[in-house]
């Protein structure tokens, strides 16, 4: 799943590749920005921890769920 994260006061946005689903990264930027937590947390496809201050989130978006392409076929 490829999640977008625009920062503000950032040229440039956040991407990551994550293992999490659209619910559950839906509901951790949910908490991140209801004033639960101060940071926004999720976790790439390598285990590595992505924190971004909630404040500072000016959009996060969701992409599609993409299976991997083998071989060198055409499409």
């Amino acid at each position: 799943m490829e999640v977008k994260i625009g920062v503000q006061h950032a040229p440039r946005e956040i991407v990551i590749e994550s293992r999490q689903s659209a619910e559950e990264v839906q509901a951790a930027v949910e908490a991140a920005l209801g004033k639960n937590s101060a940071l926004l947390s999720l976790e790439d496809e390598h285990g590595r921890r992505v924190l971004v201050p909630s404040d500072k989130v000016a959009y996060v978006e969701i992409g599609e769920q993409a299976g991997r392409k083998v071989g060198f076929g055409a499409l």
